[in-house]
């Protein structure tokens, strides 16, 4: 997997297998009514996802908690930065009421950064998934969040609502992390990782392709990953949000997905998601499953020890 700098998206055209789908009219309508109505956000807007289509068709979204503004500016992400706004209280009960009247067996949530707080944005965390699972009994949840700049503390408040999957993702490989991520850090996210993972709960985690990375790059952060006790990952193609976003170095054919995700499986993963368009929660559901059988031998975390882990 090369990086030079001539493969840009001036010098090629995108090829025709990152073609999108658009929602049909009737099932955005159906999802855009209840987010509307209930005042909520889904990072499958915000996020510019390209698979908004094939996912609204058959009523599933990422809903996004804390507002749909973050604090921290990352060079491939399309969520808007600045201020956010005071935070909704009344946010988790709105979602599960959402989610109660979807009917939906599997959901997944994130949320913006939100250094602007102590906690993060923990306790709206936990709230959201306690109050979903307490009007949705029967639901499997994953959630998908922030490094909470590595407070153990704020990370525990998550553990302790017990979702299926918890997934943080590592976006990029070691090298191009202050690049692609901003105030992140690679170190500091498989840290995150890993004490998540002496909980006994299925741990997630998924980088973007194109960005300039080598493929013994993407072998090494699949290496340290498998570390940090993450079981599912996810492989996807870096599409440019905008101008001002970091240019696409190299468009990956499929093949190259399947292979890695052929490797991937071999080095030990349980699941391995990979294709040009997959994004983090892609086809989620059936994650969801391979989790509901995933054990470690580990203690739960009872957040004890430093508070911060980098």
């Amino acid at each position: 997997m090369t990086s030079e700098k001539n493969l840009t998206p001036r010098s090629q055209k995108k090829p025709d297998w990152l073609r999108k789908k658009f929602p049909k009219a009737g099932e955005y309508a159906y999802l855009k009514g209840y987010l509307s109505k209930y005042n909520l956000h889904t990072i499958c807007e915000s996020g510019l996802c390209p698979n908004i289509g094939e996912c609204w068709d058959n009523r599933t979204a990422t809903f996004m908690i804390l507002g749909n503004i973050c604090t921290r500016s990352c060079g491939f992400c399309a969520v808007a930065t600045g201020k956010p706004m005071p935070v909704d209280t009344g946010e988790p009960v709105r979602i599960a009421e959402v989610i109660r009247e979807m009917k939906l067996k599997h959901c997944v949530i994130t949320s913006v950064d939100r250094d602007d707080l102590a906690d993060g944005g923990a306790e709206i965390w936990a709230q959201t998934v306690k109050t979903i699972k307490m009007l949705n009994p029967e639901i499997t949840i994953e959630t998908l969040i922030p490094d909470f700049k590595g407070n153990r503390i704020s990370i525990n408040k998550v553990i302790e609502t017990r979702p299926e999957i918890i997934s943080h993702n590592l976006e990029t490989v070691e090298r191009l992390t202050k690049q692609v991520r901003g105030q992140a850090k690679y170190e500091r996210s498989l840290e995150v990782l890993k004490f998540i993972s002496s909980s006994g709960i299925a741990i997630k985690s998924g980088i973007m392709l194109g960005l300039g990375e080598t493929e013994e790059e993407i072998y090494q952060t699949m290496d340290d990953l498998l570390v940090a006790g993450c079981s599912i990952l996810t492989l996807g193609q870096y599409l440019q949000p905008t101008k001002a976003h970091l240019p696409v170095i190299r468009y990956v054919p499929p093949l190259k997905f399947e292979q890695l995700k052929n490797i991937a499986l071999q080095k030990g993963f349980l699941f391995a998601e990979s294709g040009p368009l997959v994004r983090s929660s892609y086809h989620a559901e059936k994650q969801a499953f391979i989790a509901s059988n995933y054990t470690v031998n580990a203690c739960p975390t009872t957040g004890g020890g430093n508070s911060k882990i980098l």
